[in-house]
Parts: C-alpha cells; sequence; structure tokens
C-alpha cells in the first residue's frame, strides 16, 4: 500500500507493523527419482566420483538446502508472473528480477506477492520514502535425512557410497563418438527428507488486508510447480523429481485468534488434507 508521507509523524507510522501469528508447514519429501544438490567441489573425489552431493560436516548425510527449496520455488513462480514487466539486475554473477516498487505496493498481482513471500535485496527499495519495507515472510529450513530412509540407507546393500549412488554417465563426442566417463554421486528414488516452512504473519497489512491467503496460495502453486519441475541439478536428464507427503499446518497466535488466521487458510488446509490422503492412499 503506498501512504502518504509528508511529516515525520506519518513516516514512523508506516513503518509500524506486529508480528501476529506464524503458519508452520511441514511434512516430507520424497526423492521419485535420483537427486543431485552439489556440495563443494574438491580435488580428491571420493571413491572416484567427480560430483558429488551436499552433506552435513557433522554426520555426512546428505540434505536439502533450505536456499534450494526456495530459490527453486521462487524461480519457476517468476517465470508465470514476472517476466512480462520484469526489469532484470545483476547481482554477482548472476541475473535476478529486480523488484518495481509499483509491484511491491500492489500484492493483489501475484508479481508483488512473490517478493513479499520470498525477500527483495534491500538496495531496491529502502530509499523510496513511499513505501512500506516489510520482512521476508517465508522461512525455509533445512531438509534433514529422516531417520526412517537414514537407517534404511545404512542397512542397504544397494548404496556406493554412504547414503547415496554413484550413478555413471558418458560425454559422447559428436565427431569422433568417443564416450568420456563421468560419476555422479545422487540420493536414491524413494529417500525421504523432513521439511519446514515458517511463514510469518504481521499486521497489518497480512491479517487487515488479506495478504495471508494470497501468501498461502502463492507457497501451494510453487508447491506444485516444484513437483512437475525438478529440485537439483540435472533435471532434463531425469533427477530431482520430489513429492510433498504427509503435509501438515500448525498455526501459532501471538496477539490475535489462531481461528481468524485459521479461516484465511481454510483453503491451503483442505488442499493438504487432501493431498496427504490421496498420497498414502497410493
Amino acid at each position: 500500500m503506498i501512504t502518504n508521507s509528508g511529516t515525520k509523524e506519518n513516516n514512523t507510522k508506516k513503518d509500524l507493523f506486529s508480528l501476529v501469528g506464524q503458519i508452520i508447514i511441514s511434512g516430507k519429501i520424497e526423492t521419485i527419482t535420483g537427486l543431485h544438490i552439489g556440495g563443494t567441489e574438491s580435488s580428491l573425489s571420493i571413491g572416484g566420483v567427480d560430483l558429488l552431493v551436499i552433506r552435513n560436516a557433522t554426520d555426512g548425510k546428505p540434505y536439502i538446502p533450505g536456499s534450494s527449496l526456495k530459490g527453486k520455488m521462487r524461480s519457476i513462480l517468476e517465470k508465470i508472473y514476472t517476466p512480462g514487466g520484469g526489469e532484470l539486475k545483476k547481482v554477482g554473477n548472476s541475473k535476478i528480477f529486480k523488484c518495481d516498487p509499483e509491484k511491491y505496493n500492489t500484492p493483489e498481482k501475484r508479481d508483488g506477492i512473490i517478493f513479499h513471500l520470498f525477500g527483495i535485496t534491500p538496495e531496491d527499495l529502502e530509499k523510496k520514502e513511499d513505501i512500506r519495507v516489510m520482512p521476508t515472510r517465508l522461512i525455509v529450513r533445512d531438509a534433514k535425512l529422516s531417520k526412517e530412509s537414514s537407517k534404511s540407507l545404512e542397512e542397504s546393500n544397494y548404496v556406493d557410497l554412504p547414503y547415496t549412488q554413484a550413478k555413471t554417465e558418458v560425454v559422447i563426442d559428436r565427431i569422433t563418438s568417443s564416450a568420456t566417463p563421468r560419476t555422479v554421486e545422487r540420493v536414491p528414488a524413494g529417500v525421504f527428507f523432513d521439511y519446514e516452512f515458517v511463514l510469518n504473519i504481521y499486521d497489518p497489512p497480512d491479517l487487515e488486508d488479506n495478504w495471508i491467503q494470497k501468501f498461502v496460495d502463492t507457497l501451494k502453486e510453487g508447491m506444485e510447480l516444484l513437483e512437475h519441475d525438478y529440485l537439483g541439478g540435472m533435471g532434463s536428464r531425469g533427477y530431482g523429481q520430489i513429492q510433498f507427503n504427509s503435509i501438515k499446518v500448525d498455526i501459532t497466535s501471538y496477539v490475535c485468534e489462531k481461528k481468524k488466521i485459521e479461516e484465511n487458510i481454510l483453503s491451503f488446509i483442505n488442499w493438504a488434507n487432501e493431498k496427504t490422503q490421496k498420497n498414502n492412499s497410493q
């Protein structure tokens, strides 16, 4: 919302907002096909593996970084909602969509919601006096290998490395037809990771202007789009198909009625329950 901030008092007032509640969405991510999310390149490959997966430094178990989950969902949503009027800016070696102040102030349009939900680079809006810059709403935790999958992989006779498999591929020279082999480490299909999303609710305007419903609708769409796309690398070659299972929605209320939050996200709760029942019946 654009505010008229002609005085110091108004400038102060427009920056006031309260954390009134949180929505915690948790469950399991199932790997439908092998998953490769690359770790730090090392000059000493393990067991002849050329491309390693990222692992937890304390126990050596693979995990899914929250940045990978959040970044992939955002990039897919932006392909749909932002390119029509999006302006690119360079950040490091990458290009991202720049936050348009007009879109930031119009969350009824999906591209505006994306910036509020997933965040912005501060310099985009910090000098705009007529805009209330809000905190990023969505927190995405690192997804840890589940205890059940961890035990199953430890006991498996079909893993090549601890918790993972080594898949050998070849690059074919188009002129000589000679093959250059390489080995890719990946988490096998049928493995489960525990994920958690935290959606912070600030008011005003999330409840007052009904933004929270738009946030959960956008998150739902991002989760569905990710299931039809891929996570990690080499997705066009079959890697990275995942599925969200056992979706659980918990609401924590601080300074407003829990029922008020629940009423605003009822469609998301129903979708989560229906999806969980469908997956469990398969």
